[in-house]
């Protein structure tokens, strides 16, 4: 018989919450209903079948601080009271003698510590017996307070049995401030980890980054297990510096294991077998603010002749720079989504971030569609004037593909005009350095 559970998220990304417990429960094979949920609020009530399946999704969720078996809820504590005995009353045996802690956490106000005791006090029907223990208690019960900001009481009250912990403490593990291989567009350590979380990694799946940088998404994904390699068009950042490169942030955290290899290459030029052997893909590709976007090749398109340094083609020297042309934003969206539908296997999966602006209607840039891809869930993180998406999507099985014609955002040509420039090729960068000012305009 399925019983409610109270999840405590952590008031943050307040979007990606609910995505990342059903990715997780997509992962285990856990059904889940949410009953009872508000983005302004930490509190959501679930229904699943068991205690372990409660303990499973929340293992390795990050937006959650843990999960408890609800044993009341009201807008009142005469309701919450009432609720409580009429839920768990057979219960309260189970626990008689155990030791055991309350806890009081009041969102949006705070309580006294004789606040706190009077509200303790008020459950000795519950009639345990235990030892009271602060630390290491076999049982902890925690009464959960939802006030509206300034309120003079709280707008809704639960009562829960502690049932399991998150993974929300490897956060202090895994931050930047103490990584050891490091760039200005290093990913967050909490949002890569999330990034995983939605993308299913898991041991015995291989995840690649086609936009690898210094390996912020590949060392979230070796954490949860699954085994990694990357690529990037930038040299620099594969190769390293001062003796630090990306297998360094690896080693840091004893993740090596998950460390297959990093190679030099871009996006439409990978030197991939093209078959559906990936079983993630997970990228935050550049946005082409600070410079226009590149990809590999000559603006005309044509090959150029072998140029030679001592009598040895330039092209096979270690600090050889490939000539490069440019690349417009929805052509690279369109080549990623390709590029997943090709090696991904059936049902895995592709996160990407793409930015977008905040201005209402603004069209800039459309959430790319794939035929073969089906989003799961799209969220969101603000800034002030832009925002950044995470896209989620998941390989359809063959038969479940309705349109096999793939239609493109854009129809951006592979041949660039030398005279374009990197605002007409992104409509985002373009408004940017405009200020996002005005209605958005289109780019051909």
């Amino acid at each position: 018989m399925d019983m409610d559970y109270l999840v405590r998220f952590a008031q943050i990304h307040e979007s990606f919450r609910i995505p990342e417990l059903q990715a997780l429960a997509d992962l285990f094979g856990i059904d889940v209903g949410f009953a009872d949920y508000s983005q302004y609020s930490p509190h959501c009530v679930v229904r699943l079948r068991d205690r372990d399946a409660a303990r499973n999704l929340i293992s390795r969720s990050i937006l959650t601080q843990g999960i408890y078996e609800l044993w009341g809820t009201g807008s009142t504590y005469d309701e919450l009271h009432a609720d409580t005995r009429r839920r768990t009353s057979n219960l309260w045996q189970n626990y008689k003698s155990a030791s055991f802690k309350f806890e009081v956490q009041a969102f949006m106000a705070t309580r006294s510590l004789s606040e706190q005791n009077d509200l303790i006090t008020s459950f000795s029907y519950l009639g345990f017996k235990g030892p009271i223990k602060l630390r290491n208690p076999e049982q902890t019960f925690c009464v959960f307070e939802d006030w509206d900001w300034g309120g003079s009481a709280p707008k809704k009250i639960y009562f829960g049995r502690f049932v399991g912990g998150s993974s929300r403490s490897i956060l202090d593990t895994y931050t930047l401030k103490k990584r050891k291989y490091l760039s200005t567009t290093s990913m967050d350590s909490e949002l890569a980890l999330i990034t995983a979380n939605l993308t299913h990694a898991a041991p015995g799946r291989l995840f690649h980054d086609p936009f690898v940088g210094t390996g912020s998404f590949l060392v979230a994904c070796a954490h949860f297990g699954a085994c990694t390699m990357g690529s990037d068009i930038d040299g620099r950042a594969v190769r390293g510096k001062n003796g630090r490169n990306i297998f360094t942030n690896f080693g840091q955290y004893d993740l090596v294991g998950g460390y297959l290899d990093m190679f030099i290459a871009d996006l439409t030029h990978a030197p991939l077998r093209g078959s559906r052997f990936l079983d993630g893909i997970i990228c935050d590709p550049p946005y082409g603010v600070r410079e226009g976007l590149k990809v590999l090749g000559s603006r005309d398109g044509g090959s150029k002749e072998v140029k030679y340094i001592d009598g040895e083609p330039a092209h096979l020297q270690d600090h050889y720079l490939p000539p490069k042309k440019p690349y417009g934003f929805e052509a690279m969206l369109n080549d990623i989504l390709d590029f997943a539908a090709e090696t991904l296997v059936e049902s895995g999966r592709l996160s990407l971030w793409m930015p977008t602006a905040n201005d209402e209607g603004a069209g800039d840039l459309e959430i790319p569609k794939h035929a073969c891809l089906e989003m799961t869930s799209v969220c969101v993180q603000a800034f002030n004037k832009w925002s950044r998406r995470l896209l989620t999507y998941q390989k359809l099985r063959g038969d479940d593909v309705k349109d096999q014609t793939h239609q493109p955002i854009s129809q951006s040509s592979n041949i660039v005009a030398a005279s374009t420039t990197a605002n007409e090729l992104n409509a985002f960068r373009k408004r940017y350095f405009e200020g996002f000012r005005g209605p958005p305009q289109q780019v051909d």
